[in-house]
C-alpha cells in the first residue's frame, strides 16, 4: 500500500472520499467550494481544506480552470488523492504551482490503500509518507521518466522561442511524465476550451501568457464562451461578468485562435479526419472526434489546449496510441422498438454511469440506424458521466472491433432505462423555459425544430445555443426566420453550460432540455429543476408550458 506522488506538497485536513468521479466544472461551485452536482454521492458537501478523495474525475475538461481558482481563492481542497490515472484537475494543480507558486499536492493510491485511507476521518500528508489514525502510507517521490525530445522540443524548451513557448514546453513535459510518455506527437490542429469564463482564474491565465507573447502555431479554433461576444451588453448582462468573459475571448483571439465560439467543432469544415492528431479540449467534442471521426486527441484540460496549441506538441500517450483506443468493458443494449430522439442522449448517459473509468463497446444499437445528431447526443452524455476520451458502437464505429481480450460485460436493460429516466426527470410538470442545442445545434436540428412548430408561437421562452457557422447557415436557408418569427431565440457563441442570468430567463424556475448533457449538469450549474425528454416533447412544452408525465412508449411503463 504505497502512495505514488504525482505533484509534491504537504498537507493536512479532514478526509472526504468517494468511489464516484466527480467533474469540478459544473460539480463543483468555486465561489463557495462545495459540491453542487446533484447526481453526485458529495452533493452539498464542502471540499475546501480537505484531502478528496475520489477514483478520478469525470466531465469537464474545464475542471482544470475550477480548480485553478479554487486553489488561487483559497477555496481549494488540501490534496487530492485519485485511485486511477487523471489528467484534468492535476492540470489545474500543476498550473497553479508552475505558474503561480501555489502547490497542492496529488497523489495516487492503489485500491486497497485508497480503500483503508478513505476509511479514515483526518490524514496528514507528509514528503514521505500518508499518515491518519494508525495508518501511515509511503509515498514514493513523483516520477521523473526522461523524455526523447527532439532538437527542436529541447530548444522551445530552452527558450529559443520566447517564455511563452517555454513555459508551455514546461508543462507538457511535467504532464509527459505523470502519463508515462516517452515522447511528444506533432499535432495538426487545436480546439480550446479554456476561453470558457467558468472563473476568474481562466482570465489570469490567459492574461499571463498574453503577458508573455504567446501565439498559436497550429490551426486553433475556440470553444462557446460566456457571453454573446458582440450583444452581450444589450442583453443585459452585468458588466462585472460580461467584461471579464469578453476579454478572455478577446485574449484567445490576440493568441491567434480563430473565433468560431462552438463547443461543436467537428461541425466546421475543419473537422479532422480519421487517423488525424489534433489537441482537442471540451469533453463531448473529444468523445466524437475520436469515437466518430476516428481522429486521435486525448481529452486535454484547459490550460494545456493552449500550450500544446503555443508548441504543436503533445504528450504521445493515451489514446494516441493504438493499444489504449481498446475497449475493456462490453455493454450489451436492451435495444426498444421504435426508440426516439431521446434515446440516444439516455442511453449515453447510462452507459457513462457503467464505465466511468474505461472505453466501452457498445452493442446492439446498430439497428436503430443512428445519424450524425443521434452520435452527437450519446457522445455528449456519456461524457458528462464517464472519463473515457471514446466509445465504440459495434456496427456504427470504425474501430468498434478494438477490444481487449479481457473486456468485461454489463447490459442496459429496459428497467434501466426507466429508471435512468426518472433520475433526470426529477421536477415539476410546469415548465419556464425550453433549452436546446447543448451541444450547439446542428443544422439538422435547427430544421427540425422549424419543421416541429409548423408556424406556431412558443408560448414560453425557448432558446437554441449554436456556432456562428451553423446561424449562418440557418440564416441563408431561411431556418433562422422561420425560427425566430416563432418566438425562439438563437443565440451564438455561448451555450448552456456557461449561459448566465438574465440571457437565462430570471423567472425559471424548471426547464425542459433534451439533452442528456444538459439533463444532468443542468441543475447545479442553474440552480433549477430540470425535465427531460425529446425534441416533440420540448415543442410541445414550449406551446403549452407543460412536460409530458408519462414515460415514453418505447421504454414502457
Amino acid at each position: 500500500m504505497t502512495a505514488l506522488s504525482i505533484l509534491p506538497g504537504t498537507a493536512e485536513g479532514p478526509v472526504v472520499a468517494s468511489g464516484e468521479p466527480l467533474s469540478f466544472w459544473g460539480g463543483v461551485d468555486p465561489a463557495t467550494g462545495r459540491v453542487i452536482d446533484v447526481h453526485h454521492p458529495l452533493n452539498g458537501q464542502a471540499i475546501t481544506g480537505a484531502v478528496l478523495m475520489m477514483p478520478s474525475t469525470r466531465g469537464s475538461c474545464t475542471g482544470s480552470g475550477v480548480l485553478l481558482d479554487l486553489v488561487l481563492s483559497g477555496r481549494g481542497p488540501a490534496a487530492l488523492i485519485f485511485s486511477e490515472p487523471e489528467d484534468v484537475v492535476t492540470l489545474g494543480a500543476l498550473i497553479a504551482s508552475e505558474m503561480f507558486g501555489h502547490a497542492l499536492p496529488v497523489l495516487r493510491l492503489p485500491p486497497d490503500g485508497f480503500a483503508a485511507l478513505a476509511r479514515e476521518t483526518h490524514a496528514r500528508i507528509g514528503a514521505d509518507a500518508i499518515t491518519a489514525g494508525g495508518l501511515s502510507l509511503p509515498v514514493l517521490p513523483p516520477a521523473t521518466a526522461s523524455l526523447d525530445l527532439t532538437s527542436d522540443d529541447r530548444a522551445m524548451l530552452a527558450g529559443r522561442d520566447g517564455e511563452a513557448v517555454a513555459q508551455a514546453m514546461r508543462i507538457i513535459c511535467a504532464m509527459a511524465a505523470q502519463q508515462g510518455a516517452e515522447r511528444l506527437i506533432d499535432v495538426t490542429q487545436a480546439h480550446i476550451d479554456g476561453c470558457i469564463y467558468a472563473s476568474p482564474a481562466n482570465l489570469t491565465f490567459a492574461r499571463k501568457m498574453v503577458s508573455l507573447g504567446a501565439r498559436v502555431r497550429v490551426p486553433t479554433t475556440m470553444n462557446a464562451i460566456s457571453v454573446d461576444r458582440e450583444n452581450w451588453r444589450a442583453q443585459g448582462v452585468p458588466p462585472d461578468f460580461g467584461g471579464p468573459a469578453q476579454r478572455l475571448a478577446d485574449a484567445y483571439v490576440a493568441m491567434g485562435c480563430r473565433p468560431t465560439f462552438t463547443c461543436s467543432p467537428y461541425l466546421l469544415d475543419s473537422a479532422p479526419g480519421s487517423g488525424e492528431a489534433v489537441a482537442w479540449a471540451e469533453s463531448n467534442a473529444v468523445i466524437y472526434a475520436n469515437s466518430i471521426l476516428g481522429a486521435r486527441t486525448a481529452k486535454h484540460p484547459d490550460f494545456l489546449d493552449l500550450c500544446i496549441a503555443v508548441t504543436g506538441r503533445a504528450p504521445l500517450a493515451g489514446v494516441y496510441l493504438d493499444d489504449q483506443r481498446a475497449a475493456r468493458r462490453i455493454i450489451d443494449i436492451d435495444l426498444p422498438h421504435a426508440p426516439d430522439d431521446a434515446f440516444w442522449p439516455l442511453i449515453g448517459w447510462l452507459a457513462g454511469r457503467l464505465s466511468p473509468d474505461r472505453i466501452p463497446l457498445l452493442r446492439g444499437l446498430a439497428p436503430a440506424r443512428p445519424d450524425a445528431d443521434a452520435l452527437k447526443a450519446l457522445c455528449a452524455a456519456f461524457g458528462t458521466t464517464s472519463a473515457a476520451p471514446m466509445l465504440h458502437v459495434q456496427g456504427v464505429t470504425s474501430e468498434a472491433g478494438h477490444v481487449a481480450p479481457d473486456a468485461d460485460r454489463r447490459r442496459i436493460t429496459a428497467a434501466d432505462m426507466a429508471e435512468g429516466w426518472r433520475l433526470l426527470n426529477d421536477a415539476p410538470d410546469g415548465i419556464d423555459l425550453v433549452a436546446l442545442g447543448s451541444p450547439h445545434a446542428s443544422l439538422s436540428e435547427c430544421r427540425a425544430l422549424a419543421d416541429g412548430l409548423a408556424g406556431r408561437r412558443v408560448q414560453v421562452p425557448t432558446i437554441v445555443t449554436a456556432g456562428r457557422d451553423t446561424i449562418d447557415r440557418a440564416r441563408a436557408e431561411g431556418v433562422l426566420d422561420r425560427l425566430e418569427a416563432a418566438g425562439v431565440q438563437v443565440l451564438p457563441d455561448l451555450c448552456w453550460c456557461s449561459i448566465s442570468r438574465p440571457v437565462f430567463p430570471e423567472r425559471t424556475r424548471t426547464l425542459m432540455t433534451n439533452s442528456g448533457k444538459y439533463a444532468h449538469y443542468g441543475p447545479g450549474l442553474s440552480g433549477c429543476a430540470v425535465r427531460f425528454g425529446n425534441l416533440d416533447q420540448c415543442i410541445g412544452a414550449a406551446l403549452t408550458g407543460q412536460a409530458a408525465k408519462d414515460l415514453p412508449g418505447w421504454i414502457g411503463r
